[in-house]
Formats: structure tokens, sequence, C-alpha cells
């Protein structure tokens, strides 16, 4: 296998696992943040910081490494049209996403006080919900053009 070709292999590998955990722990999330209940909301948004640390974390990392790989060796522009949107749509993406690692953290602990006290969660754990659902919404916006750009590169 080329250097080219494990590398491709590598970046569509971590674009997979990207946007599969990220999709997968947002929807998680949200149905259990839905059902209401404290303890099934504390489990999920622990597993929730746990998995980006081990799945997206690195994804995030080595998506831009092997991407500026792949253009170097394809030869491609480093500010051609359709990859410098690219990087620009992940930086988005990646800009929305930083505040929602911190958020699930606060979450975690609010649900663990009300899971450990038997209280209701704290309408600061709902605010913190809402601002994560709505960043995410441009977040895998953004990471849906960016395939769009890798698949298709358009002349831009």
């Amino acid at each position: 296998m080329s250097i080219y070709l494990l590398i491709k292999w590598l970046h569509i590998l971590s674009a997979t696992i990207l946007f599969g955990t990220g999709i997968g722990i947002a929807f998680f999330k949200w149905i259990t943040d839905r059902s209401g209940d404290v303890r099934a909301i504390r489990i999920v948004t622990e597993r929730t910081v746990i998995a980006d640390w081990i799945f997206t974390t690195p994804a995030v990392i080595l998506q831009p490494v092997t991407g500026l790989i792949l253009v170097y060796l394809a030869g491609f522009p480093l500010l051609s049209g359709w990859v410098l949107y690219s990087f620009l749509l992940y930086l988005f993406a990646g800009f929305c996403w930083l505040p929602v690692v911190a958020l699930q953290i606060k979450m975690r602990d609010l649900a663990r006080i009300s899971d450990r006290n038997g209280t209701p969660l704290q309408a600061q754990y709902w605010r913190y919900a809402r601002i994560w659902f709505w960043l995410g919404v441009p977040a895998f916006s953004a990471l849906i053009a960016v395939y769009w750009l890798m698949i298709s590169k358009p002349m831009m």
C-alpha cells in the first residue's frame, strides 16, 4: 500500500469516527435528556464525556493532520478553493465543538449532584443543554459541507 493510500485510509476512517461518534453521542444524549430521568441523564452524560475523549478527540486531531498530508501529496495548493473552504469549515466546526465539550463536563457535574441528592436537574443544566444542542447544529452542518467538498472537489 502506498503512503498516499494509507494516509487517505486514515483520513476517511477518522472522518467516519468523527462524524459517527459525534452524531451518535449527540442523539443518545439528547434523547436521554428528553426522558427527564436524572439517573439515566447522569449515566449518559458521563459516558458522553468519556466517548468524546476516547473517540472524538483523536479523530479531531487526525483529520487536519491527514488532510494536510493528502493535500501536499496530491499537489493541491493549500489555499485553493475547496481545500481552503474545507479547512475553514472544519475550524468553524471545531470552534463550536470546544464549548460543547466544556458544556458536557458542566452538565455531567450538575447531573451527578442531582442524582446524588435525589433532586431534579437545575435550570442551569437545561440552559447548558440548549446551548449544547444549538452549537451542534452548525457544527454538524459544517462537517457535512466538508464531506461534500472532499468528495466533489469543486473548482472554485
